[in-house]
């Protein structure tokens, strides 16, 4: 038995732009982590493995 495919609900007016200036407002708060010292340690372990 085949099931109906559900439609995907549209923003449109003041919904889609309540959202579209909450989502750059969101986007500018973002914040980057830096992993480089967590890559460091990781490498460092995978040095002294003998995977080969």
């Amino acid at each position: 038995m085949a099931l109906r495919i559900a439609s995907v609900p549209v923003l449109t007016g003041s919904a889609a732009d309540r959202f579209e200036e909450q989502l750059a407002k969101s986007e500018k708060k973002r914040g980057k982590t830096d992993f480089s010292k967590k890559i460091a340690e990781a490498r460092k372990i995978l040095s002294k493995a003998k995977l080969s």
